[in-house]
C-alpha cells in the first residue's frame, strides 16, 4: 500500500521502495488524498522539512521533486 512509502528522514529516500521521496506511489497516494492546493502546501512543507535535514540537491531540481508535480 502507498502508505508505506514514506520519506526516510535525513535522506528523505523513500522507506518502502528506496526512491528519492515522493516516489511514484507516494505521489499518487498523496494526490489522491489531497486537493491540489493542500497538497502543493502539504509538499512545500516537506521541502521545508528536506532542507532542514540536509541541501539534497540543487533548488530547483528539489522544486521539482516535491512541488512541480503537484499542479
Amino acid at each position: 500500500m502507498a502508505t508505506d512509502h514514506l520519506p526516510d528522514r535525513p535522506s528523505w529516500c523513500c522507506r518502502s521502495c528506496g526512491n528519492p521521496w515522493p516516489c511514484a506511489a507516494a505521489r499518487h497516494h498523496l494526490a489522491a488524498r489531497m486537493d491540489k492546493a493542500a497538497l502543493a502546501t502539504h509538499m512545500w512543507a516537506q521541502l521545508d522539512n528536506a532542507f532542514g535535514d540536509q541541501p539534497i540537491g540543487p533548488p530547483a531540481e528539489m522544486f521539482d521533486r516535491f512541488i512541480r508535480w503537484t499542479h
